[in-house]
């Protein structure tokens, strides 16, 4: 029996080269290019797993079936014994692309073995070459310790253009010389990224919210323009929690191809079918799917609806599809939205705070979304989302709609941080109803005594001695300010 060999590749730093500093020509040109500079990047990164390993199958002359699993920053192929060196030296032609394209910051693993023995000694196998590669890149470099100029990616209109050419393209492609240089439309070697083209066809979400022209992908701005209530965009990112526990306990390397197509596709198909319905499809456009995670930027006020909706599609792509996997690893979701509230805040620099927004949700917590400052479950944020509904109608369009929401959301400020003579304000529940009754004065007579007492109920717990208040009920009034408010 001839021996098999599995190559698996793998994506390295990943999020420093997505967060490094924007090259000089991609700075001088601003606005923008800023923006189509980290969606290139973005694309560019989830293109390289899918186009690398179709590329070294089509220049070794080996079928489409070798590969396993692709996309997500990793890919796996099983490839005849004797195509071992050649994978090899194409492998590292392309992990040069990779290093001169990112600066550095980007590096392309891999590591072959015969396919033989348990899964998790293959796997340990492969660990083990991945150690060996980042060490020897380090060993390799004298200049590590020593202070340098951060190095900037070859080329840096590369991006921004690749952000525009993805915009309609129907192919993508490259040539077996410079694997990691992707061509929209062309190449020596081609896939189609159009849905329904072919059975060869990459799942790739670039659903981009159109500007007003419709020829292009919407900028920030004009995004913050489509908000309901104050102008304002923002970023949402998730992750799917313990993936990589769920995937180290894969027992075959069957088991282990499966999960990675279950989540890859769930992320990458679902979610530009979801960002293609009519509330999303001007409003929110998609930096990225992965393996395990997702992120899209667009209007404020879709990006918590979107949340909502991905995670209901989680919760049953979950029960479906790994109901046969024990343990709550990987089948619960955790989200963070971030806000660009200031007009000069970049999309990197908002991407990069709803990353450090998710790290923090997830290490409160697990199955939850950080919004607005608060790091709610699920069942929380749909109170949340109801309490938001009852503020916006009980205020209305009313005159007094900004002082009553701000007043409410100062029960918060001085309950939790206030002075010791503010602070008892919440020490006995009915100092709590004189201050809302003050908050709400002015308002509409009539729903004020239809919807007070819920009001009440829902921003406060339901002690007897003294009131709590609860943190669904701050993301709602700030929710609701930010609905209610235009400025």
């Amino acid at each position: 029996m001839a021996v098999q060999l599995l190559l698996v590749g793998q994506l390295a730093g990943i999020e420093d080269f997505l967060l490094s500093e924007p090259g000089a020509a991609e700075r001088a040109a601003a606005g923008e290019a800023l923006q189509h500079s980290l969606a290139g990047r973005c694309y560019w990164v989830t293109l390289l797993t899918e186009i690398i390993p179709r590329a070294l199958l089509a220049e070794l002359g080996l079928p489409r079936i070798l590969l396993g699993t692709s996309g997500g920053g990793q890919f796996l192929l099983v490839l005849p014994g004797d195509a071992g060196e050649p994978a090899r030296e194409f492998l590292r032609r392309a992990a040069r692309g990779v290093a001169e394209r990112s600066g550095g910051r980007l590096q392309l693993l891999w590591g072959a073995t015969e396919n033989l023995g348990d899964w998790s000694v293959v796997r340990r196998r492969i660990q083990d070459e991945f150690e060996r590669q980042r060490s020897e890149a380090r060993a390799l470099d004298p200049s590590v310790f020593e202070p340098r100029e951060e190095a900037q990616p070859e080329g840096d209109a590369y991006f921004p253009e690749l952000s525009r050419a993805l915009w309609d393209a129907e192919t993508v492609g490259c040539t077996a010389e410079d694997p990691a240089h992707i061509v929209a439309g062309g190449g020596q070697h081609a896939w189609p990224i159009a849905p329904g083209k072919g059975p060869d066809t990459i799942v790739f979400a670039r659903h981009a919210a159109p500007n007003e022209d419709g020829h292009a992908p919407a900028d920030p701005s004009t995004l913050a323009g489509r908000a309901e209530g104050r102008p304002m965009w923002g970023v949402l990112r998730g992750d799917a929690d313990n993936f990589r526990i769920r995937m180290r306990r894969a027992q075959t390397i069957e088991e282990h191809v499966q999960l990675s197509i279950l989540y890859r596709q769930f992320f990458a198909g679902e979610l530009e079918v979801l960002c293609s319905q009519p509330e999303f499809w001007r409003k929110v456009t998609i930096l990225y799917t992965g393996s395990d995670d997702f992120a899209v930027y667009g209007a404020w006020d879709a990006l918590v609806p979107l949340a909502r909706e991905m995670q209901r599609l989680f919760h049953r792509f979950s029960e479906e599809n790994l109901k046969e996997f024990p343990g709550p690893e990987g089948k619960t979701i955790s989200m963070a939205v971030a806000l660009a509230d200031r007009p000069d805040r970049t999309l990197r620099s908002v991407y990069q705070e709803a990353g450090r927004l998710l790290d923090a949700a997830r290490a409160a917590d697990k199955d939850c979304l950080y919004f607005l400052g608060r790091t709610l479950e699920w069942k929380q944020l749909a109170d949340a989302a109801e309490l938001k509904e009852t503020l916006v109608r009980l205020v209305g369009d009313s005159a007094s709609s900004h002082h009553a929401l701000h007043e409410l959301s100062r029960l918060y400020r001085k309950g939790a941080s206030g002075p010791a003579p503010e602070a008892e304000l919440l020490d006995r529940p009915w100092r709590f109803q004189r201050r809302l009754n003050r908050a709400l004065a002015g308002l509409r007579e009539r729903e004020v005594q239809k919807l007070r007492p819920h009001l009440a109920s829902e921003l406060s717990g339901r002690g007897a001695a003294q009131v709590r208040l609860r943190p669904a009920g701050l993301v709602a009034l700030e929710w609701a300010r930010l609905t209610v408010e235009v400025q």
